[in-house]
């Protein structure tokens, strides 16, 4: 896939302190990228250069093509840009304030209504049209926000925090809304410090810290590169317990092999760190089942992405 956005060497001083540095980071096309990091990471100083709001001490950005620093009109033309603190016109209604901003956008007003209509159909907001914006909770408003953005029909939207401050239920709504915005073939760079947010819709994930980028990638690239061991867990019948650790201690790649404690005696649970592939996973359930062992649960656990967050900041690799 082609790149989308794309920085290079992008670096950004206020006074004394650097802000992002040598940042290198490219988004494919039609990608869901989350952009994590900790407050204060440098994720939205990076949006603002990228949205052209900066411009970068040094290097240089990308988007679509066309230069931040050089072609700022272009960028703009093709980008939706949410920033984690957004404005809105309580003294308007939400179809009024939809069509300010489309006015702003240059669309024709013959246009409008139409447009109006999808868009609030788009975020679930068509049964508020007429109501005053003031009225809208939170969750609300950070829809209608959305909705703002994707007024002049973007390519690539740039989303600073746009869960931020929201409740469980307007969160999963916003995930959503993501997913099917790129299902329509939006490109979305996101920034967020919620891990899970990430973890559920992202197709690609980039971690920053102190403003150098750490790691980007797939989560499952990541997971490879910081803990390439994998974790299985075992439970067996009673009576294998011996058998078992005697079979899994011959198998290439298995460099641990622990009981889990506060295990059922009856069925006992044995960890196995393996360093290895998925084949090299299924051939360890082959062994023990063909020496006999009476495996009763076999499984492989899951790295999430707080386990990446924190063994990539930390400066760890296994």
């Amino acid at each position: 896939m082609a790149a989308i956005i794309e920085t290079k060497g992008l670096t950004k001083h206020f006074k004394n302190v650097v802000a992002v540095k040598n940042l290198n980071l490219t988004v494919e096309e039609g990608a869901i990228y989350g952009f994590v990091g900790p407050n204060g990471a440098g994720k939205t100083t990076t949006m603002h250069m990228l949205t052209t709001l900066l411009q970068p001490t040094a290097g240089e950005a990308y988007v679509g093509g066309y230069s931040v620093t050089t072609q700022p009109r272009e960028v703009r033309r093709i980008i939706g840009y949410m920033p984690d603190f957004f404005g809105v016109y309580d003294d308007m209604k939400v179809w009024e304030y939809l069509d300010f901003f489309a006015a702003c956008y240059d669309i024709p007003e013959s246009e409008r209504p139409a447009l109006i209509r999808d868009l609030l159909e788009l975020v679930d907001l068509s049964h508020r049209a007429d109501d005053m914006v003031d009225t809208l909770s939170r969750g609300m408003k950070q829809r209608l926000c959305l909705a703002r953005t994707l007024a002049h029909d973007p390519q690539v939207l740039i989303l600073d925090e746009p869960a931020s401050g929201l409740d469980p239920r307007a969160r999963i709504e916003i995930r959503e809304l993501l997913v099917e915005l790129a299902g329509m073939g939006k490109t979305i760079f996101f920034s967020t410090h919620i891990l899970a947010d990430v973890a559920e819709i992202c197709t690609h994930v980039g971690i920053i810290e102190a403003g150098e980028l750490v790691m980007q990638g797939t989560l499952e690239e990541m997971q490879r590169r910081l803990m390439p061991h994998r974790e299985i867990i075992i439970t067996l019948l009673d009576g294998g317990l011996d058998k078992a650790r005697e079979v899994l201690l011959t198998v290439p790649g298995v460099d641990a092999v622990e009981e889990a404690a506060n295990a059922d005696p009856s069925r006992p649970r044995l960890h196995v760190s393996l360093l290895g592939e998925d084949q090299d996973v299924s051939n360890l359930l082959v062994k023990l089942v063909q020496a006999g062992v009476p495996v009763m649960h076999f499984t492989e656990e899951m790295r999430d992405l707080e386990s990446v967050f924190m063994r990539a900041t930390k400066g760890i690799v296994s």
